[in-house]
């Protein structure tokens, strides 16, 4: 099951549903992506239907109560930035105000010179801290504040830094989110190829360590980490200008593409 948020054609209201091929399937109660994530035997979708090209997405569930991420958590990206790999997961939250659909845009602060994408895998949390799915997500990084600032809430948490979707794929049509091939594109230039298996915390440990703390409530995002080949690392580095368009795909999950504003 594909779950998303859309607005359909003509329409300006957003309404929750099923991804079915190429069709947008809307709930016929009205129901939320989030309501569906809170309950464990909601019934399919129902209701009335569109191309799935003439509907616009929105981000699945477009204010999560938090956003998780994890820093340096695939062991290419941390010999590229020339870190230690961590001992246990680094952890980081954007604000919920970062969530923005998966086509964008994403706004670079006038405070902001070098910007960066980050490809990740989002793991969407259900009842019981139990995997409701996965998702798609670009954790857009201020670099130059996030080096000169000890706390990275306003280099990872601007507005518009968290572009995700395009939908939540449900457990059942991933049978191993940790060997998924993931993909990031600047400009149609490949700037990130790697897999999921690259992962130094597997997405059971990073709960499992989430969980120690905070109380994970459905809908709730967790940013599993991006692979080698950010912008900061490239010789020489390599950062987001206005104009520029970002894609990430990863296998099984979907695409997101976002444009620089």
């Amino acid at each position: 099951m594909r779950l998303a948020t859309f607005i359909p054609p003509g329409a300006s209201e957003p309404l929750a549903g099923e991804i079915r091929e190429a069709e947008a399937v809307s709930f016929d109660d009205g129901s939320t992506v989030l309501a569906r994530l809170a309950s464990a035997d909601a019934p399919p979708a129902d209701g009335p239907a569109w191309p799935l090209d003439e509907v616009t997405l929105l981000a699945p569930v477009p204010r999560p109560g938090a956003i998780y991420c994890i820093g340096l958590n695939y062991a290419a990206h941390a010999a590229e930035t020339g870190a230690t790999p961590p001992e246990q997961p680094i952890v980081f939250t954007k604000v919920p105000t970062a969530v923005a659909p998966p086509g964008g845009p994403v706004l670079c602060p006038v405070v902001v010179g070098r910007l960066d994408y980050e490809g990740e895998l989002v793991v969407v949390i259900g009842p019981d801290r139990t995997l409701a799915g996965f998702a798609v997500a670009d954790d857009v990084s201020a670099r130059d504040l996030q080096a000169r600032e000890p706390q990275w809430t306003r280099a990872k948490g601007a507005a518009t830094f968290c572009p995700w979707g395009p939908w939540i794929t449900t457990p059942d049509e991933v049978p191993d989110p940790e060997d998924l091939r993931l993909r990031t594109w600047v400009n149609g230039e490949l700037r990130q190829d790697s897999t999921t298996a690259d992962l130094i915390f597997g997405i059971d440990a990073v709960v499992a360590f989430l969980a120690e703390t905070c109380t994970l409530e459905p809908g709730d995002l967790i940013l599993t980490g991006t692979p080698s080949g950010v912008g900061m690392a490239l010789d020489p580095p390599r950062f987001l200008a206005s104009g520029d368009s970002v894609r990430i795909e990863i296998e099984a999950l979907g695409v997101i593409e976002h444009r620089i504003v």
